[in-house]
């Protein structure tokens, strides 16, 4: 891999992984737009660490209460002590049967092989398009008054049902999970916040599942370029999260919608054109 092949890919994951406009379409769309070989699975596990780290450091407020939660929920003392009257034991619990409809439903269709057959430009373009109007509309019509201490087992069950939609490259995790919690009446801010903790248990998922295999076929070369990739998507996600946040503390989500119709039409009028397959 070359670096501007490693530095695009680092940048297009960290930039694309909690904005509402797909990481996995864009990383999809890398190799058929160039013509570059598939970046491999090691790389994908790379990348995804990186971003990881991001928000793990963004939130590290929430990563502690969260973390204390999980420790205190197996009967360390302590830690239940340490959160106790928080709203971390809830979240906690939230954010875990939040993932669960993901991890079944994803564990089938990587045992089916559907997830390889959706890896297309012509889903891309259409649930690129589809789900950023269904973005445009919750985010309009939904009520604007409910915080994280609000985050019941109910709405954090009805978010996580809706992740399940993001094992369809071009839907984006971040995009359908804010998009049910802002028809559910969260914050924007809120609904970023609460969409990127679920991330955390969905990007520990997804990347165990491909680990063992990527390591073992991983070369000292490619150890050296998964640990730059790593650490260059670790830093745009930061800076991504923080655009994100501080733009919904005074904008609404219409620039996302426009982007993503915009990134439909255009991939319909390449695949018109032959350009691409």
């Amino acid at each position: 891999m070359t670096a501007l092949q490693l530095f695009i890919l680092a940048l297009v994951q960290g930039i694309t992984e909690f904005l509402p406009i797909s990481s996995s379409g864009h990383l999809i769309l890398i190799p058929a737009l160039t013509g570059w070989a598939d970046q491999g699975a090691m790389m994908d596990v790379a990348v995804h660490v990186g971003t990881l780290t991001a928000v793990l450091l963004y939130f590290r407020q929430d990563t502690k209460g969260l973390t204390l939660a999980g420790l205190g929920s197996i009967g360390i003392a302590p830690a239940r002590r340490a959160v106790e009257g928080t709203l971390y034991m809830k979240l906690f619990w939230g954010l875990i049967i939040g993932t669960i409809p993901m991890v079944i439903v994803g564990g089938l269709m990587v045992a089916t092989g559907v997830n390889d057959i959706l890896r297309t430009a012509e889903v891309i373009a259409f649930t690129s398009i589809f789900f950023g109007i269904l973005l445009y509309i919750a985010d309009k019509k939904g009520a604007t008054e409910k915080t994280m201490e609000r985050m019941a087992i109910k709405p954090a069950l009805m978010i996580g049902v809706a992740q399940v939609f993001a094992l369809i490259p071009g839907t984006s995790r971040a995009g359908v999970t804010m998009t049910m919690a802002r028809y559910l009446g969260f914050t924007r801010q809120e609904a970023a916040r609460f969409s990127m903790l679920l991330s955390i248990p969905a990007i520990i998922a997804s990347g165990a599942a491909t680990a063992l295999d990527a390591f073992e076929e991983t070369s000292s070369q490619q150890w050296v370029d998964a640990g730059i990739a790593a650490g260059l998507a670790c830093l745009t996600a930061l800076a991504a999260i923080h655009f994100l946040m501080k733009w919904l503390e005074r904008a609404n989500m219409t620039i996302f919608v426009v982007y993503r119709v915009l990134l439909g039409i255009i991939l319909f009028g390449l695949i018109g054109t032959g350009y691409i397959n």
